[in-house]
């Protein structure tokens, strides 16, 4: 077991002597943050004795609610588990008037074994598999819209501070980019302070979208980061009178959001094992997107785990459609960037900004793992309109299920008991918003069936 020691706790509160609180929380198998309020004086004895929270935590659907047929409720008598904090993860919340901080959780069993329901876990567990290949570097490209908080006629793009409402497409616009500056100026100075890796922000192709880079990091790293970089562009954003949004597809005839994930693998030295001279990198990179192809069915349910995360994927929408890979090709699955051979890398642009970061980079990972170790060939790259390739990706929620649940290769990766949790918890849920009647249900059908 990795713990986070005393001295960082120490050096942590030796800085911050005004602090009151902290915010402590796990990310669960949706992605959705879930955890305590403490105050400070409660943080010396969570770092040496961890903290009890209950198993049904980590069996909760996207909306809070318990999934029983995870077996973490009432099958174990909701049973406390023991979280301690991730090392490292301890960061001031600038955003906040009253002086709070926040702390990463892992779950654990009472015997020190990791807890197979914590998704942070299930990276770990991939992550083990490149011990005799390399270390995998990722960084995150993490979509974003923002929008007015108040809905009087839908979703509605937001007001600059000049009190412009931002309703018209203006892809890579600087001057949307200046008009949010207030916004933009306060989140990067807050991800200095929280020392998160923030460097580009464009803005997108739709009012009030943005992408912002987070630099390539160890892959728990770069999760972390992630997780925390979410949390820290809504808190922000409420401050400002916004509303930060990581859906899939907030509107339906605007683009949507994706998490494009970065990844190459080094050396102990420091050297990237997918360099190369030729554009399509080396063979070592060209298997990993072997194996990425030829998990991408299977990992459809971690990479678009809601309903809404299927509007995404729609022909001209620069959200790919089908498995396939190209150079310089933003049509495609996996995409080889250019750039100078010491830099080569594919970029994987599957997953929607809704995606759970440590799944989506372990399915990643895993994918590159099964490509490396069987020597997969991807075939030939896509050149031009990859939206006409007939590979077409699972398209819909329950489709994307069925193949998770019948596969044993993710299941090899993931782990069986974790996967039957994530299936058991996707497929309530996806019963339950199926079940729902809509207002579209009542306008299309009320007066026609």
């Amino acid at each position: 077991m990795t713990r986070a020691t005393s001295g960082e706790l120490d050096a942590f509160l030796a800085a911050n002597r005004d602090l009151e609180a902290v915010e402590a929380f796990l990310t669960d198998a949706s992605g959705v943050a879930r955890g305590k309020l403490l105050r400070a004086a409660e943080l010396p004895r969570l770092y040496r004795d961890g903290r009890p929270l209950p198993g049904s935590m980590l069996g909760l659907d996207t909306t809070g609610v318990e999934v029983d047929q995870t077996g973490l409720t009432w099958d174990t008598g909701d049973a406390d588990l023991i979280a301690f904090p991730i090392p490292g993860s301890l960061r001031r919340q600038p955003w906040r008037a009253v002086p709070t901080a926040q702390v990463l959780l892992s779950v654990w069993e009472s015997d020190g074994r990791p807890h197979v329901a914590d998704p942070r876990h299930v990276l770990a567990g991939v992550l083990d598999r490149y011990s005799s290949i390399g270390i995998p570097v990722v960084a995150a490209e993490l979509e974003l819209y923002l929008v007015d908080p108040v809905r009087h006629r839908g979703l509605q793009p937001p007001r600059t501070p000049g009190g412009r409402r931002l309703d018209q497409i203006d892809a890579f616009s600087v001057t949307e980019l200046e008009e949010l500056s207030p916004f933009l100026d306060e989140l990067f100075a807050a991800a200095r302070l929280m020392e998160l890796p923030a460097e580009t922000a464009i803005s997108e192709s739709a009012p009030g979208q943005l992408e912002i880079v987070l630099h390539h990091r160890t892959a728990l790293r770069a999760a972390d980061d992630a997780v925390q970089w979410k949390r820290l562009v809504r808190g922000v954003a409420a401050k400002h009178g916004l509303l930060a949004t990581f859906m899939a597809k907030p509107f339906t005839e605007r683009a949507g959001s994706g998490l494009h994930l970065h990844a190459s693998v080094e050396d102990r030295d420091g050297r990237n094992l997918f360099a190369s001279e030729d554009p399509a990198g080396s063979p070592l990179l060209r298997h990993a997107i072997g194996g990425l192809l030829a998990m991408l069915d299977d990992s459809m349910a971690v990479l678009a785990p809601n309903a809404n995360s299927y509007r995404r994927f729609q022909a001209k929408s620069y959200a790919p459609i089908s498995r396939t890979w190209g150079i310089n090709n933003r049509t495609v699955a996996i995409r080889v960037p250019t750039g100078a051979p010491a830099t080569r890398h594919l970029e994987h642009r599957v997953a929607g900004a809704d995606a759970n970061p440590y799944l989506a980079i372990a399915a990643v990972l895993a994918g590159m793992h099964h490509g490396i170790v069987h020597g997969l060939d991807p075939g030939p790259a896509t050149e031009g309109n990859g939206y006409t390739s007939t590979r077409r990706l699972p398209s819909d929620w329950p489709h994307a299920l069925r193949r998770l649940r019948d596969s044993p290769s993710l299941a090899a990766y993931f782990g069986a008991p974790f996967l039957a949790i994530y299936d058991a918890i996707k497929t309530a849920e996806c019963r339950r918003f199926h079940a729902q009647v809509t207002e579209l249900d009542l306008a299309w059908y009320l007066t026609r069936a």
